[in-house]
């Protein structure tokens, strides 16, 4: 048990076996949570050409991520398919790359893969580096509590010495930190808002149609596929990046026939990632992308799902007399020249 959980639990939480997720918390009725992200983890690129070389690896413009202080940006393989799903956040000397714990190991294999060949370094850091999700109407409090000001729109970082806040979609920051600085911080926020769940948290990435990777969705699907574009994760004018071919062919020449879509559906199981659904007459038109208790009979999830059984049939989980789910409006809207055929 580390430091950091050994601390948290002298706030009566409960931590899930792995230590990976807070599953309970006292009773509160506040509706601003200060959620510890356990489910994350945070790779460094530092060096003189930490841009140079993810702007090479990563489908977001890393240009653009200096400046405005972060992105969500795909490590894909040659084919499209995504190796990784980072948040990308812009230090001192270059990035640090948040990622979920399932798939860290695996994505810093492939990123060493490359950088052998450039003027900087990739390193595991989250032992050294720890997070906090604030979510709710009184989130920008919170941050204020720790910095000078509050980020300015969603992407946006602001520091204060060592700590970094970025603003996501929705009442949400993502506050991360060295764990030296954590437990005071930790105090001061503790104040004005009860700690969170990893669920609740997953929960408001979910409603805010945000995806994330796990090892059953390696490679499953290319950025497209998961919305990424209308969140502004796939630059399609930076130039080269692996992969960077087949997400483009599709942007500007082909049709996305599989997207990512919001929905809720009525069962005491919590679907995983990676499960398949089914249309009333055909089976495996899509898979579960992420997915989070909404009630206690309702699980809200994004899943890829062929857009035409999802058109033209209702959806099920487990088999095709199995739950159905009810699809939702998305909180961006797509592009529905990507539904075209462009030939």
């Amino acid at each position: 048990m580390s430091q950091w959980t050994t601390l948290l639990q002298t706030y009566q939480v409960t931590l899930s076996e792995q230590e990976d997720e807070i599953i309970s918390v006292p009773e509160h009725d506040s509706q601003t949570r200060i959620v510890p992200l356990l489910h994350n983890r945070v790779i460094s690129i530092i060096g003189p050409e930490a841009e140079k070389f993810l702007q090479g690896q990563l489908s977001c413009d890393m240009r653009d991520t200096s400046q405005l202080g972060s992105r969500l940006g795909a490590h894909c393989n040659i084919k499209g398919g995504m190796l990784a799903l980072y948040r990308a956040i812009a230090v001192e000397g270059g990035f640090w790359l948040r990622t979920h714990q399932d798939i860290l190991q695996g994505g810093l294999k492939n990123l060493k893969k490359y950088i052998m060949f450039s003027k900087a370094e990739a390193e595991d850091i989250s032992e050294q580096i720890v997070g906090f999700g604030l979510m709710g109407p009184g989130a920008g409090t919170l941050v204020e509590k720790l910095f000078d000001k509050l980020p300015s729109e969603t992407d946006k970082a602001i520091h204060a010495g060592k700590k970094v806040a970025v603003k996501v979609p929705g009442d949400r920051y993502e506050l991360w930190l060295p764990a030296s600085e954590a437990a005071e911080a930790l105090e001061q926020l503790i104040r004005l808002a009860p700690l969170g769940t990893t669920q609740a948290w997953i929960l408001e990435e979910i409603k805010a149609g945000i995806p994330d990777l796990r090892s059953a969705t390696l490679e499953a699907f290319i950025p497209q596929m998961t919305n990424l574009q209308a969140l502004k994760g796939v630059s399609f004018n930076k130039g080269c990046y692996t992969g960077q071919e087949i997400v483009t062919r599709l942007q500007h020449r082909g049709k996305l026939t599989k997207p990512m879509y919001l929905a809720q559906i009525k069962t005491a199981t919590l679907p995983q990632a990676g499960d398949q659904l089914h249309s009333a007459d055909k089976d495996n038109v899509g898979q579960v992308v992420l997915a989070a208790r909404s009630g206690e009979q309702e699980v809200t999830l994004l899943a890829v799902i062929n857009k035409s059984q999802a058109d033209e049939s209702s959806i099920h989980i487990e088999s095709s007399q199995g739950p159905q789910l009810e699809l939702l409006p998305l909180p961006y809207e797509l592009d529905p020249e990507l539904f075209t055929s462009k030939r």
